[in-house]
This record gives structure tokens, sequence and C-alpha cells, in this order.
């Protein structure tokens, strides 16, 4: 058995240090949050290569006063708490007094503080948790800690840090989050020596949103309120017109009586109220304040304090959901413009299958009797599918993720083997005609085919982008005049992070000052779609990822954009339009399914036509 040793104190330090500090944006967020804690109305930020070779906070708080600073820096020093009953009721951002002790451990560490009745401030240094330097100094009432290379005495976890850039975006996400939820203190962000953004502490969220976000979403953002005494809950901010939708919820923010959290109960609430306005998959923008009895909420479920947990969940999901509806109901800017929007047109009534398609859907193993009425209500299939079923047990669950659509038309492929998308079969065939402005009918040999156009051209398009990314050969087409566009700090990050890739995608993009750019030109095959829609919705897929999944990202939003610039149903082509589309179908490896998975033609029989005729 091996020896129990007890770690001298210089290892333990390290270690709740790498617990509290994973990296500059941990600094930087705990500094902060002390400093709105001292009650400080002016907070400025500056960091230096990601926060990894410098960090300053300044602000203008109490102070911590000359006998106390040394305390301050031991394990478990806080003023925010006494005693386990305190968090039960907990209002301060911080209360477990392990910040500044973990951040010395691993950094250089220089304070500067002073108080309101002090005559002098104090200037304490530290290096790896040991004190260097103890003097007193002029200084303005408040703190300034400056932290400077970060886990230079542990080599391993500065390693796998993130190249500065990143590490920066990191810090911008936190900072522009502190400013959302206290916009009565004035926040100053300095990113090696540029000015990112600075507020004013006016009290005005309103005003926030535009310094971060841009005057853009600040002119399409609408006040909600409501209170309910019953739950002890109050909830106040700005909800973003459907309009601002994007592709992920990295614009949703949420604050629980002034702390940023990630709440599933609110998520729920406010997408179940944005329910019917905005597509799937589509996202709003809203900042939404909570304010909640202390006795209704759990600060203290996760290390970062980033999650809670809340009491009475259902009342509370309900409660947003509608208050939220309700809200964008009253807007009268959504009355004039987007009503039509809202209106659903009546459903149709699902058609029975025919009989050439119930044939298939016999030969399905494992769709279940319950799920074949349910989708063909008028026609009786229970004892066809159960025939099938037997000896086949089948969870109902397990069919939830199943595409019918390839199922249905799998097999489709074995009138291929004939090689119909080539040129040697160009003559075997004769185009009859359109239908309905969006299909193509083709007879060949004793089968009828028939072609979307629109997944026909979607997935010629979409196969073409493919192959000049990948050969790095996307050709742009400029925008006159160019578009301008603003973006919040993080997304300003993301786009100097992978600037390569919009640059190989097509895109040609300028600063045009502070946070504001100019979109000079866009894939030339995507012209006429919404530039900026496209190049928020990439920005957005590469906010949460990174490396490889890259190019996934762009793939997966080449696909969309190229249904959004195909040629659509309801469209006459002509013949010579058909046919050159057909040559480029020709040229592709697997021309039969549109990206989005949904086949570009279908077949019928001589014999299945036949049946429907009674012929056999």
């Amino acid at each position: 058995m091996n020896n129990i040793n007890i770690l001298d104190q210089h290892t333990i330090d390290q270690i709740a240090a790498g617990e509290v500090v994973e990296r500059p944006v941990s600094v930087v967020k705990e500094l902060v949050e002390n400093a709105i804690d001292a009650g400080a109305k002016t907070i400025t930020v500056e960091i230096k290569e990601g926060g990894i070779s410098f960090i300053r906070v300044t602000d203008d708080g109490c102070g911590i006063d000359k006998g106390q600073l040394k305390k301050a820096f031991l394990r478990h020093a806080t003023s925010k708490i006494r005693d386990a009953l305190d968090l039960m009721n907990i209002l301060s951002l911080g209360f477990r007094g392990e910040a500044l002790s973990s951040i010395a451990a691993v950094s250089r560490v220089e304070v500067i503080t002073k108080t309101r009745d002090a005559l002098t401030g104090i200037h304490y240094i530290l290096t790896a948790g040991e004190e260097t330097g103890f003097n007193e100094i002029g200084a303005p009432n408040g703190s300034t800690f400056l932290v400077r290379n970060l886990f230079f005495n542990v080599p391993v976890r500065r390693k796998f840090l993130k190249q500065a850039q990143t590490e920066g975006s990191y810090i911008t996400d936190v900072i522009e989050r502190l400013a959302l939820s206290h916009p009565d203190i004035s926040f100053k962000y300095i990113n090696n020596n540029l000015t990112r953004f600075h507020t004013s502490g006016n009290g005005d969220l309103r005003e926030v949103i535009y310094r971060l976000f841009g005057k853009d979403i600040a002119n399409n953002i609408i006040p909600i309120s409501a209170s309910d005494l019953g739950l002890g809950i109050k909830i106040g901010g700005f909800l973003g017109r459907p309009s601002l939708n994007r592709s992920n919820r990295n614009f949703e923010f949420f604050f629980i009586n002034g702390r940023y959290v990630t709440s599933e109960v609110l998520k729920i609430g406010l997408e179940d109220g944005y329910h019917p306005y905005l597509m799937h998959h589509k996202f709003p923008f809203t900042v939404l304040t909570v304010s909640i009895n202390t006795g209704k909420i759990d600060v203290n479920v996760h290390p970062g304090k980033l999650e809670v947990r809340l009491t009475d969940e259902k009342e509370i999901i309900k409660f947003v959901a509608d208050n939220v509806k309700r809200t964008l109901d009253e807007d009268e800017h959504l009355m004039s413009t987007e009503v039509v929007n809202r209106v659903k047109p009546p459903v149709s009534k699902k058609s029975a299958p025919e009989p050439f398609e119930v044939e298939r859907i016999r030969s399905f193993r494992g769709l279940t009797p319950d799920l074949v009425v349910k989708e063909y209500p008028e026609y009786k299939l229970q004892d066809e599918v159960a025939k099938v079923q037997e000896n086949q047990p089948v969870l109902q669950e397990s069919l939830q993720d199943v595409d019918f659509t390839r199922l249905y038309f799998a097999e489709q492929l074995n009138i291929f083997e004939e090689k119909f998308l080539s040129k040697e079969a160009r003559g075997k065939y004769e185009v009859l005609g359109q239908l309905f402005s969006t299909y193509w009918l083709i007879a060949m040999g004793e089968k009828l085919i028939f072609i979307d156009q629109h997944a026909a051209h979607e997935k010629v398009k979409y196969e073409k982008l493919l192959k000049e990314l990948a050969d790095k050969k996307i050709t742009s087409q400029n925008l006159n005049p160019p578009v301008v566009i603003e973006l919040s700090g993080r997304e300003e990050d993301i786009l100097k992070i992978h600037q390569e890739v919009f640059s190989g995608f097509g895109f040609e993009i300028e600063n045009f000052g502070d946070s504001s750019y100019t979109l000079r030109a866009v894939p030339a095959d995507l012209f006429g779609l919404t530039e900026k829609g496209l190049f928020h919705e990439i920005l957005d897929e590469l906010s949460v990822l990174s490396g490889t999944e890259v190019y996934d990202v762009v793939e997966k939003k080449l696909a969309g954009a190229a249904c959004k610039a195909s040629v659509k149903a309801n469209k006459n082509l002509s013949r010579e339009e058909f046919a050159a589309l057909i040559d480029e179908l020709i040229e592709l490896e697997n021309p039969y399914f549109c990206p989005h998975g949904r086949p570009t033609m279908i077949t019928m029989s001589k014999r299945e036509i036949e049946k429907k005729f009674k012929r056999v």
C-alpha cells in the first residue's frame, strides 16, 4: 500500500487554484464581481494577449482596509457571508472566499487599494502566493488589481490555454454580460490598447444594449415588465422583435437578482412565449432581468455560480411564457408589419396513400400500426402493417428519429440501375413537360420519373459550392453599396479568429470604425440572399465551435443557403433551362437527394400505373 502524504500548503494552493482559476476569464470574472460587490460605480477592465500576460481591473468601490488586505488573500476568507445560514440569503455575486488566494497562487499580483477614510493607500505585491511587497502609497479611492503572467509557475496549465484571441473572446463575453446586468455601473473595456466599449452607467439598459450590440438591435427591442406577488417574482428587460432571430441561443441573456445565469426554466418560458413568432431552430434576442425572493432560489449549486435552482418551476415557466407572448402581441410594430406571418393557413387534410404507396408501406419493417394510422387516418392499414409486425416487437420511442422520407424512397434507387442520369442515357428518355410549375415528367422505358426542380437545383448549387470551397475557388460578387453590419464584442473576436473562413467562403469584410464592419462582397452563387442573415448565421455557429467542426459549420450553412438561392416551386422553367439542369445533375456523384435528405426525383413503374387502372 502506498504511503498517505500530507500535502504542503503550496501544493494545496495550486490545486485549489486549478479548481477556481480555469483560464484568464475566471480571473476577470472574480475581480469584476468583487468590484461590483464593493459598491463600485465605475469599473475599467484592461487585458493584453487574451489576459494571459496582463489583466487590470480598476474600480471606485469601498477599497480594502490596510488591516484586512492580507487576510483577503487567505483561503475561505470573505466579507460576503459569516456562516452556512447566510447561503440561503445571498445577494452578493461572490461569497466563497477562494478567488484572491487562488489567483495569487498562479500569477504575479499587485493590489493598490484605498478606503475613503484613509489618508493613503496600500501597495501589496504577491508572487505565486508569497508576499514580496507591502507599502503605503498615494492612491485614489477604490482598488486596482494587476495580474501578470498567469500560470507562469504551472506550465502544464498554461500550455493548454487557447490562442490569445480566443481567450480574449471569453473575457469579452463575460464583461458584456456584467455590463448588461448592471446598467447603473459604468464599464470600460480595453483589449490590447483598444477601447472595445464604454457604457455610461446612467441606469438605461437600452443604452447598454446599444453600446454592446449596435443600432440595429437597439432599435428593434421592446420593453417587458410583469410581476406576480404570489410567486415572488418580477421580470423586466427587453425582448427583440422576431426579425432579430438568430441561429443559436447566444443572444438569450438571463439575469436573476443581478447575476447572469443559464436557466432551463427561463429558457423554456421565453421560447414558449416566442413560439408563434419564430420558425423552428430560430432563437430570439432577449435581455431578461428577473428579481425573485432569495428563499426561492439556490445559487450554490454550481462551482461557477452559473446555474441556479428555482422553486415553483412550472408556474414560473407559464408566467414568463404568458408575459413574453403578451408583450409581443401588444407591440404595434409587430401588429402592423408582421401580422401576415403570424396568420396560419388552414391545414389541409392529408390524403390517403395510393395503392402503390401501400405496397411500399407494407414493406417497411419496424413501422407500427399506430404510426401509420396517425399519418393516414383515412386509410385503414392496421391489419396490413400488423401482419408485417408479427414476431417483430418495436418500441414506439425508437421510431421518433427515423427519417421516413428516406425510408419511403429507399427503393426508388433501383430505377437508377439503368443510369438514368448519365450522358449515355440522354437519348433513352423523353421529357414530357412540367407539372404544377414544380415537377418535370420524364418517360424512360417502362417508368415514369418525376423530378422536383427545386430539390434538383438545390443539390446542384450545394455540390458546386462544396467543390469550390474545397478547391478554394469560390467567386465573390461585389455589393454596391456595401452592407454595414454592427457586431458585438464577442462577434468581433469570432470574426477575427475565423477571418480566413469568411474569406475562403467568398465574403469580403472590412472594419468601418469601432464595432461596425462593411460587407463588400458575398459568394457569387448566393448573391441576392439576405447578406446580413447568412453572415450572422455562420458567425453564430462559429461562436460555439472550433477546430475541424468549423468546416462542418460552413457545409451546413451552404446547404441552407443553396436551398434559398435555388429556383423555387411554382416557377415555370423553359425546356432549355430544364435541360441545362439535367446536364448539371449528370455531373454529380449522388444526384438523388437534396442536402436536406429529400428526394430530387421519384418514379412510378408501368405496373403501378396499370394497377391504378385495374389492368392488373
